[in-house]
């Protein structure tokens, strides 16, 4: 990469004892480069692997963003707040916060957070961010009360965390186990249909770029979905 471009590039985080790797993504410009999501605990390595073969300097990580409090997204955040010190600052939705801090119990595990960490900066639907030409956040509870996607407004790209799945390049719903409140999920997954989009993100399955806008409406067509 060239520090002075903007750009967004998907990372993959692939583990020997995993089948599905993590989808992370990395936007930059010539000021900051920006990590969304954290992957699991005891994987700051892999993701260094990982911006290292994309050609990403790893060392000049300045902001990580959280897309939701579940321990795949939030594992290595501690890890790698230690690391960098003041040098990084950590974003999420302001829902969030009490979760990351040890405030307020996880929603799934019902267990207080193992290693609290403190939120920077706390976002609110809607906020535009001034970091690789410019993202949006967009507020999308249902997955967990906390869910936040981000749209990347140079390349028209969703980063869309856990509201969304994909396989083999083509767009799924959430995964309903997972989906504490599948009314809202699909209220957030709506507020995709008014962006423009080239590519959707989806932490579980990676890109997607065809036919985005009738999977969304089929996602939403369909409804609530089935337990697997």
């Amino acid at each position: 990469m060239t520090q002075t471009d903007i750009g967004i590039k998907t990372i993959q985080l692939t583990m020997a004892n995993r089948n599905n790797p993590f989808y992370l993504t990395v936007l930059w410009d010539a000021q900051d480069i920006v990590l969304v999501d954290a992957g699991l605990p005891d994987q700051m390595e892999l993701i260094r692997a990982a911006f290292q073969e994309a050609g990403i300097p790893f060392e000049k990580l300045t902001k990580i963003l959280i897309s939701h409090q579940d321990s795949d997204h939030i594992g290595s955040l501690p890890d790698l707040v230690q690391a960098f010190g003041d040098r990084v600052q950590v974003l999420a939705h302001e829902t969030a916060v009490p979760y990351l801090a040890g405030a307020l119990p996880l929603h799934k595990s019902k267990k207080l957070v193992r290693t609290p960490v403190k939120v920077d900066v706390a976002l609110q639907d809607g906020d535009i961010l001034p970091f690789a030409g410019g993202i949006r956040v967009v507020f999308t509870p249902g997955h967990t009360p906390d869910h936040t996607s981000f749209y990347h407004i140079p390349s028209k790209t969703l980063i869309a965390g856990d509201a969304l799945r994909a396989q083999d390049g083509i767009l799924q719903s959430y995964s309903p186990i997972y989906t504490s409140d599948q009314v809202t999920a699909l209220q957030s997954i709506a507020k995709f249909q008014v962006l423009d989009l080239s590519k959707i993100i989806a932490y579980h399955g990676g890109e997607c770029m065809d036919n985005l806008y009738d999977r969304l409406q089929a996602i939403l067509d369909a409804g609530p979905v089935e337990n697997e």
